[in-house]
């Protein structure tokens, strides 16, 4: 029923204005809409992801959007930890950790959070 259609990732936030400093200026995603300052919306690839307000923000515990990065993970890393970003480590069973990048399972996979806590993941495959 679905399958030929798209999705779109939400991330609630507490901060509008913060969060749009992190996606744009450091994630470098361009924005392509602005609902009643309220909800932004932004391009990545050809996916859309719905940054809101929310008093919720950042309760999700798990990881919340994932970029698709290919044999780029390495690259991405170091340019956004040149942000700023700070990674996560994690133990998970059958992941060792080779500086922020988790290695296991035939992929490659860094989690970060955004400001509001918002897990995000970057993964070679």
């Amino acid at each position: 029923m679905l399958q030929n259609s798209n999705a779109t990732a939400n991330l609630a936030v507490k901060d509008l204005a913060r969060a749009k400093a992190f996606y744009e200026g450091t994630l470098g995603l361009k924005q392509v809409d602005d609902i009643g300052g309220e909800l932004i919306v932004y391009k990545s690839g050809d996916t859309l992801i719905n940054v809101y307000r929310s008093q919720f923000a950042g309760t999700n515990k798990a990881t919340a959007l994932t970029w698709t990065v290919g044999d780029r993970i390495g690259d991405v890393v170091k340019s956004l930890k040149s942000k700023g970003v700070a990674f996560e480590h994690y133990e998970m069973p059958g992941l060792t950790l080779e500086g922020d990048i988790h290695l296991g399972h035939g992929m490659k996979v860094a989690w970060f959070k955004d400001p509001d806590g918002n897990i995000l993941n970057l993964v070679d495959k």
